[in-house]
């Protein structure tokens, strides 16, 4: 949990400042398209966009920083491929297929079945990549694709009866849902006859992905008892989304928890709005020293402070707990 909390204070509020930085100071030289086109000629109209003004910016780096940092891309992306590579195919094959199609598989047949998917996943994705026209469009399917799993993410830990299907339909159906909207986003949302506002995108995509998901939890059996038993024993979900479960055990003669144990889960989600407040409060705290905004900077580092004095409160009654 420390370090979870320290990646995000350095990740979230320390290091998107260089970024900014680079990218305020790009606006100073170059502060327009025409700018853009005048440096670099040759680049096609079809790319002359103002997010290349960053990447622009790197030609502004003497020689052995600009090889460092196209070394440092090169890295980054090459761990980014052969991490999402991995946890696709580590999908595939732990939570879709040793559990739904052959429970008994050797470890021989799980790694084919991973060097199978793996190919298959870096195939389907470069011929996805190839219909995009820049980052914000994969971006946005992120989101949507993130806004329609999102409540069940948040929800199997609240009730008992979402199961693996619920979750397998629901990064599917979310999936293929943001993708279809993204090809006919013109003509669902953007065109002045459109069935549907352009706001609606991503609740629609959230309605449609939970009605879905639902209707296969229902439709589907519930997680065995030991199964169930033993989550709750590891995380300790607690809640009226687990009483029946806690009673069932409890008519079994099985105990899940100790009569004293608190429900943590109140007091993580308070960490949780907290923690954010320090983050952000760090991240903007940090602008406006650099920006010289010195009443504002002030008041928001005192929040910091604050935020994390009742972090730090929080976090060692969770500890009690656990």
């Amino acid at each position: 949990m420390g370090a979870t909390f320290f990646f995000n204070i350095l990740h979230y509020a320390l290091r998107p400042w260089p970024w900014i930085l680079v990218a305020l100071a790009s606006i100073v030289v170059f502060p327009d398209l025409e700018s853009i086109r005048q440096a670099f000629p040759n680049v096609p109209e079809n790319i002359l966009k103002n997010d290349l003004a960053y990447s622009a910016m790197l030609t502004k780096l003497p020689t052995g920083l600009l090889g460092l940092v196209l070394a440092s891309l090169g890295a980054a992306y090459m761990s980014t491929i052969s991490t999402h590579l991995n946890w696709g195919s580590s999908y595939i094959v732990n939570d879709f297929y040793k559990q739904q199609v052959n429970k008994k598989a050797s470890e021989k047949e799980l790694v084919n079945v991973g060097r199978i998917s793996t190919v298959v996943l870096m195939v389907l994705s470069s011929l996805f990549a190839l219909e995009l026209n820049n980052a914000t469009q994969l971006f946005d399917i992120i989101i949507m694709f993130g806004a329609g799993t999102g409540l069940i993410f948040l929800l199997r830990w609240f009730w008992w009866r979402i199961n693996a299907w619920s979750e397998i339909v629901a990064m599917f159906s979310s999936g293929i849902i943001s993708i279809l909207f993204w090809q006919n986003e013109e003509a669902l949302f953007l065109a002045e006859n459109a069935p549907f506002p352009a706001w609606s995108k991503f609740p629609l995509v959230v309605l449609i992905t939970t009605i879905l998901w639902l209707a296969t939890t229902f439709l589907t059996k519930p997680e065995e008892n030991k199964v169930l038993y033993r989550f709750y024993k590891i995380t300790k979900p607690g809640g009226p989304g687990w009483k029946k479960v806690h009673e069932e055990a409890k008519s079994e003669g099985i105990s899940l928890e100790d009569d004293n144990t608190k429900w943590s889960v109140p007091s993580g989600v308070l960490a949780m709005i907290v923690g954010c407040i320090l983050v952000y409060g760090c991240l903007f705290a940090t602008g406006n020293w650099i920006y010289g905004n010195y009443p504002l900077a002030i008041g928001l580092t005192a929040l910091v402070l604050v935020a994390a004095f009742i972090l730090l409160r929080i976090w060692r009654g969770m500890k009690n707990v656990f």
